[in-house]
């Protein structure tokens, strides 16, 4: 017998949306399992989530339905899968809070926000009349009013929450508490990429710090054309995001490098790369008789599907818990898929934690 969908609602219907919706479908339509680190996760396919409701703030969103939303600009992220059926659902207003940055507005509207006139629904009414079992918040960086929102309304709503942006919610210990005792599972804080800028750090961290090289300086360096690297341009957003990435890969230091000696953000925006993402790593240590060695890198990913399967993956993971009746920080998949978790374990680590919770040998 078939289990039935699971059933997600998503605030933010931008770049990371259209790559998860993208996904669900083309894995949901095909025989491929190329990209997907679980094919089937306790008995759940990409193919057996559902979106069921979807928020946002742009004119050219809202009011659309959500098949042909996702690739509405400013959406620049590549087109992997265009069969998106008629999926009946409209985009609804969300309220704007700080989820618009005044400088969008000083930027073409192709590349940039631009708010719509609408009023804003009632999130948790319509969170309850689709029927949402889970909510993803894809907030833009620095949306911490906007994240808190859309936090306090899967509390009202009664539905497991997945904070894949940079405000911290799940990792802090009273909002932690807010979910236990609304028996809610949750799964945060700022995703993780498949294999992107800070997942290749943290393993050449580690790589250095078990093979005995003291690591005296480290940078990381991003750059790209998206919205969310036009959102960051405004460097006062940047507060949760730099301590999310930086604490991600000094986690991984048994001494821990201070500030001057550590760098880790966003650079800048160069509008036509769109999602294009690259990054620069650079690694100097101390191996035996303190002879250097150094590390320079680049990565060039697409930015937005490098973290579809990671969100895949912790939708699945929110699902079981809702089975098992697990509230609170789930700190296995929160580990294994985001920059900030509750607590920090090795990547390695983290996905034997994620094997143990799917099998049942572990609550959370």
């Amino acid at each position: 017998m078939a289990k039935e969908k699971i059933k997600v609602a998503i605030a933010g219907v931008g770049n990371c949306a259209s790559s998860l919706i993208q996904g669900i479908y083309y894995y949901g339509e095909t025989n491929d399992t190329v990209g997907l680190m679980h094919p089937d996760l306790g008995g759940y396919g990409p193919g057996d989530i559902e979106i069921v409701a979807a928020f946002d703030v742009d004119e050219r969103k809202v009011g659309k339905p959500l098949e042909e939303a996702i690739f509405a600009p400013p959406n620049c992220t590549m087109v992997f899968w265009d069969k998106i059926p008629k999926t009946g659902v409209v985009v609804k207003m969300g309220p704007i809070f700080d989820g618009i940055s005044p400088h969008m507005m000083e930027y073409p509207e192709e590349i940039s926000f631009r708010p719509a006139k609408q009023e804003p629904v009632d999130v948790v009414e319509e969170l309850k009349k689709s029927g949402a079992e889970v909510l993803v918040n894809y907030m833009p960086v620095g949306s911490e009013q906007a994240a808190r929102f859309y936090a306090e309304a899967a509390l009202e709503a009664g539905v497991a929450f997945i904070n894949a942006m940079p405000t911290f919610i799940v990792s802090d210990s009273q909002w932690a508490k807010k979910f236990e005792e609304k028996g809610i599972p949750a799964i945060g804080d700022d995703v993780k990429s498949q294999v992107g800028a800070t997942i290749v750090h943290r393993v050449l961290t580690k790589l250095f710090e078990d093979r005995g090289v003291k690591i005296t300086r480290t940078y990381q360096t991003n750059f790209g054309g998206n919205t969310d690297f036009l959102n960051m341009l405004e460097r006062k957003r940047l507060a949760t995001k730099r301590v999310s990435k930086t604490e991600a890969v000094r986690s991984m230091m048994k001494d821990k490098l201070d500030d001057y000696h550590i760098y880790v953000g966003p650079s800048d925006f160069i509008p036509w790369l769109k999602d294009n993402k690259i990054c620069y790593i650079r690694m100097e240590g101390e191996g035996f008789g303190h002879h250097p060695i150094i590390i320079d890198l680049k990565l060039s990913v697409e930015d937005s599907p490098n973290s579809g399967g990671i969100i895949i993956d912790a939708i699945r993971a929110a699902k079981i818990a809702l089975e098992r009746g697990v509230a609170g920080p789930l700190l296995s998949i929160s580990a294994y898929t985001m920059k900030h978790p509750p607590v920090q374990y090795t990547d390695w680590e983290a996905r034997k934690m994620v094997e143990e919770f799917i099998r049942g040998e572990r609550e959370r």
